[in-house]
């Protein structure tokens, strides 16, 4: 039976740093663990929230750390974007002109790949993460999913894209009018999906270029091409330091 937390080094693992630096912000009080018989302890579902709310404030060589640290036994492909996002998957514009309006026509979306088992049960879920803090970004985007994985309520994970014709009310002081649904069975492709979204929106103009599509294929097209890009970049820092 696996253990819900994680020692030090398997900590510094999960966020593809060095152990020492991860020591230094556990022992400044950045991230949340507790000392058990002199050693550190961090429960997953803490250091899962955490990095939730990390996201937004982390550089993007941090986001590419923690994306290539979680090891998901769900994402065969690089890229978790590429792997879960498909073109039944995107519509826009979303009909939706309020959040549980947007956030149900997000679900049925989903349903179109069969994969969605408990629409209420998944729907319930999403509301309630949104109670405990908004995931709505700057610039006008949101990535709301369950604050717990669904193993029972999904069949397969998935990513759905959405965008209405105006902002609306999403949570905090954002008007959001583009939406990314994750529905995860498991932590660890969760994590990776969130921060690949995060090293997408903190590419120049992604989000201004993304919200002018009209359309649902050009809008997935234009994802997975900006999405590819990031791996393109990444080959060729490879071969230049190679």
């Amino acid at each position: 039976m696996s253990r819900d937390f994680y020692n030090l080094e398997e900590l510094a693992r999960q966020l593809g740093q060095d152990r020492r630096v991860v020591e230094k912000q556990v022992s400044r009080g950045q991230i949340p663990g507790r000392r058990v018989g002199g050693e550190w302890r961090f429960n997953k579902t803490e250091i899962s929230d955490w990095l939730e709310h990390q996201i937004r404030s982390l550089t993007e060589p941090d986001l590419a750390n923690i994306e290539r640290s979680q090891q998901s036994p769900e994402i065969t492909e690089k890229s978790p974007v590429g792997h879960l996002l498909h073109p039944d998957l995107v519509q826009v514009p979303l009909k939706g002109r309020t959040r549980v309006s947007v956030m149900r026509e997000l679900i049925e979306v989903a349903g179109r790949t069969w994969q969605v088992f408990d629409a209420a049960a998944i729907l319930q879920a999403v509301q309630q993460r949104e109670e405990i803090g908004p995931t709505a970004f700057p610039g006008g985007v949101a990535i709301p999913h369950p604050q717990s994985r669904m193993p029972d309520a999904i069949g397969e994970p998935l990513i759905v894209f959405g965008k209405c014709l105006r902002p609306i009310p999403f949570g905090g002081t954002y008007l959001t009018d583009m939406f990314f649904l994750v529905l995860a069975r498991d932590p660890n492709t969760h994590l990776k999906v969130l921060a690949r979204l995060g090293r997408l929106f903190q590419t120049e103009d992604f989000l201004d270029d993304l919200r002018e599509t009209t359309n649902s294929e050009d809008a997935y097209d234009f994802i997975i091409q900006a999405d590819a890009k990031l791996d393109d970049g990444e080959s060729s820092q490879e071969n230049d330091t190679a």
